[in-house]
C-alpha cells in the first residue's frame, strides 16, 4: 500500500462512460491472505522461538519497533513476494501487514531490518537451525517408524563482493553451495556454504546432530540417509553403517563399475536388438572403490533406449528389491528439488546480496522461516483439496493475494474481502483448519 495521491488518470471509455482511476481508495490492501500467515504463525509459535534465541542488544528505553515484530514483518513479506528490503519502505504502511505482525503503527524501515540482519552471527544460525528442527519433532502428533533425511546442495549465484564467493567451475559463475536438508516437504536445514569446498562438506557432521536430536526424540525410528553421488564419501557411508543409519546413495559411473555389468548390459543389449524397444533390468553385486575399507552393494539400472546405453548406480546398505529400492526409494529424492525451487523461486532464497557472510546466511534463514509457514499452511490447512500439492507460488496467489478494504476503530479491526475472490470457500476452510485446537 502507499500513500501517494494524485489528480485521477482517464483509461479508454467503456461504451459511453468514462473510465478514471486515482490513489484515493483509502486503507486497501492486496494481501488481505496475510490473516493466514498470522494464524499459523501464532499456532506453531514459530517466530516467536525464533525472538527467543536472538539477543537484541538494543537499549529497551529507545526501541520502537519490537525485534518480533521486526522478524514477523520480513518473514511475512517475504511469503507475500516482497523479496528485498526496499519493499518495505512502502510495505511498513500496509494496515493488513501491521495487523498481522501485532501493531497498528508504522512499521520498520528499510535500515531498522537491516540492522536486523547484521547482527546475526554463528551461534545464531546454530540455534535457528534447533528452532527448525524443533519445529519438525513439534508436527508428529506420535512417534514416527521411518524417516528418510534428503540431503542436496544447490548454487546460489552472487554478482557483488560478498564475503565468501568463489567462482564454481561446475556452474560456470561465482556464486555459494548452500546445503538442503529436507524430511519429506518439510525443512531442517539450509547451511550457507562457499563454493569452492567439495559438495559433501559438512554433510557427515550436520547428519550426525541431525541423528543425534532425533533419536533423542524418537528413540526406535528407523532414519536412512539419501543424497546424490555428490554425497557418496566413504566417511558418510561408514559413519551411518556404524550408527545403525540405513543409507541409499548415488555413485558415479567409472570403468570399474562399467567392467562388473559388461556381461549383463551384454544381454540387455541383445534384447534390445531383437525387440526394438527401451530395455531396463537391474543388477546387484558388490563393490569397493579405491578409498573403501570394505565392499558395499551397489545396484546398477541397466537402461538402452534408442539413445544407446544408460547405466545408473546407486550404493545402499538397505534390504529389499533391487528395482523397488532403485525406482521406489531412490529416484523419489528427485522430488527434493522442487522443494528447494520453491525455496530459490518462490521464497528468494538466493538475494543474498548483503556483504557479510552471517547476515547473508540469515537471509537464507528468514527465507527458510517463510517455508516453514507456507508449508505447514499446506499441511494443515490444504490437505485433501485442490492445492494439497501446490507449489509456494501457487498458494501466493490464490490464498493470499486478496483485495480487501481495512475499517479499524477503537473496538475492533475489518478486513473487508473482495466480493469477487474466487477461492472463498477454500480460504474459510483453511482459517479454520489452522485455528489452534
Amino acid at each position: 500500500m502507499t500513500n501517494c495521491t494524485q489528480a485521477a488518470f482517464d483509461f479508454p471509455a467503456l461504451k459511453r462512460r468514462k473510465v478514471q482511476a486515482e490513489f484515493s481508495g483509502g486503507d486497501i490492501t492486496s494481501d488481505g491472505g496475510v490473516l493466514l500467515l498470522r494464524e499459523i504463525d501464532r499456532r506453531l509459535g514459530l517466530l516467536q522461538s525464533v525472538d527467543e534465541v536472538i539477543h537484541d542488544p538494543r537499549d529497551p528505553r529507545y526501541i520502537t519497533h519490537s525485534q518480533l515484530s521486526l522478524l514477523r514483518q520480513r518473514v511475512y513479506g517475504i511469503a507475500l513476494g516482497y523479496e528485498d528490503l526496499n519493499d518495505h519502505e512502502t510495505l511498513r504502511n500496509d494496515p493488513a501487514i501491521q495487523t498481522s505482525v501485532e501493531r497498528d503503527a508504522v512499521l520498520g524501515s528499510q535500515s531498522t531490518l537491516c540492522r536486523l540482519e547484521n547482527r546475526i552471527d554463528r551461534e545464531v544460525a546454530v540455534r535457528l537451525h534447533e528452532v527448525l528442527l524443533d519445529q519438525f519433532i513439534a508436527s508428529y502428533a506420535e512417534a514416527p517408524d521411518e524417516l528418510i533425511l534428503d540431503f542436496d546442495a544447490t548454487d546460489d549465484p552472487v554478482h557483488g563482493h560478498q564475503q565468501g564467493r568463489f567462482f564454481h567451475g561446475y556452474y560456470d559463475h561465482y556464486c555459494f553451495l548452500p546445503l538442503y536438508v529436507f524430511c519429506g516437504d518439510q525443512l531442517l536445514v539450509s547451511y550457507l556454504r562457499p563454493s569452492k569446498i567439495d559438495g559433501a562438506k559438512h554433510a557427515w557432521a550436520i547428519l550426525a546432530l541431525l541423528v543425534k536430536r532425533l533419536r533423542q526424540a524418537w528413540p526406535d525410528v528407523r532414519i536412512i540417509f539419501r543424497g546424490d553421488s555428490g554425497f557418496c564419501r566413504h566417511h558418510l557411508l561408514s559413519w551411518c553403517e556404524r550408527h545403525n543409519v540405513g543409507y541409499i546413495v548415488g555413485i558415479a559411473k567409472n570403468p570399474v563399475l562399467l567392467k562388473q555389468i559388461h556381461e549383463p548390459m551384454a544381454l540387455v543389449q541383445q534384447l534390445y536388438v531383437l525387440t526394438t524397444e527401451k530395455q531396463r533390468e537391474f543388477f546387484q553385486f558388490r563393490y569397493a572403490a579405491g578409498t573403501w575399507k570394505t565392499r558395499r552393494k551397489v545396484i546398477a539400472k541397466l537402461e538402452i533406449t534408442d539413445k544407446g546405453q544408460n547405466p545408473r548406480f546407486i550404493v545402499t546398505n538397505l534390504e529389499g528389491d533391487k528395482q523397488v529400492l532403485y525406482d521406489a526409494l531412490y529416484c523419489a529424492r528427485g522430488d527434493m528439488e522442487n522443494r528447494i525451487k520453491e525455496q530459490q523461486l518462490g521464497l528468494f532464497a538466493d538475494r543474498t546480496s548483503a556483504h557479510d557472510w552471517w547476515a547473508n546466511q540469515f537471509r537464507l534463514l528468514l527465507s527458510s522461516l517463510a517455508y516453514v509457514l507456507m508449508e505447514s499452511i499446506r499441511r494443515l490447512g490444504l490437505k485433501g483439496t485442490e492445492l494439497a500439492r501446490a507449489q509456494m507460488s501457487t498458494i501466493r496467489l490464490k490464498l493470499f493475494k486478496i483485495g480487501a478494504v481495512i475499517l479499524s476503530n477503537t473496538r475492533r479491526i475489518r478486513f473487508l474481502l473482495s466480493s469477487s475472490y474466487p477461492y472463498q470457500a477454500l480460504f474459510l476452510s483453511v482459517a479454520t483448519r489452522l485455528k489452534p485446537g
